[in-house]
């Protein structure tokens, strides 16, 4: 079974009824956010050994502090800054559905199509133009704010 889409579910929800709730959650499990899901940490150690990149090197190409991403991944510290997640997702080769999911694990907005720059960033996901410093020139070149290091951290 694989994972359904929101719009898929509410779909399905649209034609379920209160005794049918149980088997709903029963059939749509893996879709389903729950206090048992996968953490943030462990979904993004999991890809990105799937991946075969080692966290070290993510984080290099994220210009991220290599012992701040540590704490990162492992849930020692955390961040406001969004932009320091997209960097890791992006350094890391997360597809745009990979992002969009490990933004919600770890309690962010998801990209949003109706925000020029979120727009361009899901792009820029999509059709992978370079490094950390490509996309940032692009979102310059475009009048954007470049995606913050984490020297800007909250």
């Amino acid at each position: 079974m694989t994972e359904k889409s929101t719009s898929n579910l509410n779909g399905i929800l649209r034609q379920t009824h209160l005794p049918d709730f149980d088997r709903y959650c029963l059939e749509n499990r893996e879709s389903m956010l729950t206090e048992s899901s996968v953490s943030f940490s462990t979904y993004m150690k999991d890809l990105l050994a799937q991946k075969k990149l080692t966290q070290q090197r993510v984080f290099l190409m994220a210009d991220i502090p290599e012992r701040y991403g540590y704490k990162l991944l492992s849930g020692e510290k955390r961040t406001r800054q969004r932009d320091v997640i997209l960097r890791i997702c992006y350094a890391g080769e997360l597809t745009l559905g990979e992002t969009q999911r490990a933004l919600r694990k770890y309690e962010l907005p998801e990209l949003y199509a109706k925000i020029p720059r979120d727009a361009l960033l899901m792009i820029l996901f999509r059709d992978r133009p370079g490094s950390i410093l490509d996309v940032n020139t692009l979102l310059k070149n475009r009048g954007m704010e470049p995606l913050r290091t984490s020297g800007l951290q909250d």
